[in-house]
């Protein structure tokens, strides 16, 4: 634990070198901030992606002139599936009146078209937990061999673009966020290793009065863990203003924006998060340096 002394040395370094432990602080609220509003935007896009599914139905078609007995047991066996969540039966002719009412516009389409030609069809909604594209497939694959169904359709293309995008946008903030992480532990790095060689003849004088190497990490470790802490400190006050100053205001004339989302949550432990970052950059410097 850290001696009063320790801390009470951290400060006048904070205080003397005001100007470098300033910037290096700037610079690691620049990366945080970067890292917070990248996860911000990708947070709002996934929570859009993972509410899509709900909409998400398969149409399965069934055969033409199947009895009612045959439609009621393939209802059944389509129900009692543990990824069904519902099950709406849709005759030929409710499907017609719909496609009516989707073309009123456009009635020339059905023109000379007597007999309804669309099938008897069921729409099936999944539970969210049974949404994955593979999931799915393999749901309308085996719904298919039911007898009486003729076709199974599931938008296969979309599933497969939305599991792409959410994968992609997963895989980028990982190696962004892993990238300036290390940009600002380098910072820290670069910092102490400067204060410790401006430092070197106090150190000196620590060391021949029979300081430890615990004694005179201290106070560096402490100024490196106060860097990152303001930093990550500064970077939540930014975010919260750009939210609630910018975001908010924009909201009143274009409705769109106040649906997103700010995970105030996870954005309260950017402080710990610029600590980390801090003493794991104090840390390294430290072990690097010999004295």
């Amino acid at each position: 634990m850290a001696s009063p002394y320790a801390f009470r040395l951290a400060l006048q370094s904070l205080s003397k070198d005001f100007w470098i432990n300033l910037l290096s602080m700037l610079t690691i609220f620049a990366g945080l901030f970067i890292i917070s509003l990248s996860f911000f935007i990708f947070y709002n896009i996934d929570a859009a992606t993972r509410n899509l599914p709900e909409k998400f139905s398969l149409v399965v078609y069934l055969e033409d002139n199947l009895p009612k007995e045959k439609v009621d047991e393939v209802i059944a066996s389509v129900r009692s599936r543990r990824e069904v969540a519902s099950v709406k039966y849709i005759s030929k002719e409710d499907a017609f009146r719909e496609l009516k009412a989707t073309l009123k516009n456009s009635q020339y389409v059905l023109e000379g078209i007597d007999d309804n030609p669309l099938p008897d069809s069921l729409e099936v909604k999944l539970r969210r937990d049974a949404m994955g594209s593979e999931p799915v497939r393999k749901f309308a694959e085996t719904t298919r061999k039911i007898p009486g169904v003729s076709e199974v359709d599931y938008g296969e293309k979309f599933l497969s673009t939305l599991h792409d995008i959410r994968n992609g946008m997963r895989t980028a903030g990982i190696l962004l966020a892993a990238i300036l992480s290390t940009g600002i532990i380098f910072v820290c790095y670069s910092t102490v290793k400067i204060l410790f060689y401006r430092r070197n003849d106090e150190i000196e004088t620590f060391k021949l009065l029979g300081a430890t190497k615990g004694f005179v990490r201290a106070p560096f470790l402490i100024e490196g863990a106060a860097i990152g802490t303001t930093g990550g400190l500064t970077c939540l006050i930014a975010l919260y203003l750009l939210h609630h100053v910018v975001i908010l205001r924009i909201g009143a004339s274009v409705p769109v924006f106040k649906t997103l989302l700010f995970p105030a949550n996870i954005f309260l432990s950017l402080p710990l998060v610029g600590m980390f970052l801090g003493i794991s950059g104090a840390a390294i410097a430290l072990g690097r340096l010999k004295y």
